[in-house]
């Protein structure tokens, strides 16, 4: 028992960890960027939580164990190569995964979560490069490899309320285009 508890301690305690920070960033952006006040969408909350601990915890806490297993001639050389696959490989697939499944979450279907993609992926990955490049560098380059998702961890807790500010326009932005749609 004990070591099926050492095996799955970390896979939980991430989730749990992106669980809140994705719940955490999503009541920042409603009530401190979008002022949502007492209209607070808990529902919004809720798919926001369950993303963090079902997708991106068990997700992001697999992908770390494998860059932490890779290695490098020299430590320069693991900094450059762990940023540029995180950057170039997880990055792109992640904000695609993110807006597809919110918008599937959200009842809007395949249809839906392309438009969504179409709409949000862009300008999102650019600016995800302008946040994580950076963050990810000092990462690998100094932080003990046990404690990389903790650095992420802080520093998603603001992406992660842009990223739900960002899906909560590209929602609003659906539903002004399809109310027009229907006026036609």
């Amino acid at each position: 028992m004990a070591s099926i508890l050492r095996l799955y301690k970390p896979m939980f305690a991430q989730s749990a960890t992106a669980a809140f920070l994705f719940g955490a960033g999503d009541v920042i952006a409603q009530q401190v960027i979008e002022r949502q006040g007492k209209n607070h969408d808990f529902m919004r909350t809720a798919r926001l939580t369950f993303y963090g601990g079902a997708f991106f915890g068990p997700a992001l806490t697999k992908w770390y164990q494998l860059l932490n297993r890779i290695k490098f001639s020299s430590p320069t050389k693991a900094v450059i190569y762990r940023v540029w696959l995180d950057q170039a490989i997880l990055t792109p697939v992640a904000v695609g995964f993110f807006f597809g499944t919110m918008s599937i979450m959200e009842g809007k279907g395949i249809s839906g979560a392309q438009d969504r993609i179409s709409t949000a992926y862009t300008p999102t990955l650019i600016r995800n490069w302008g946040v994580f490049i950076p963050t990810q560098i000092i990462n690998f380059a100094i932080v003990p490899h046990h404690l990389r998702f903790v650095v992420v961890s802080v520093v998603s807790l603001f992406w992660n309320t842009y990223l739900s500010a960002i899906n909560a326009s590209s929602q609003h932005q659906e539903a002004i285009k399809s109310d027009k749609d229907t006026e036609k």
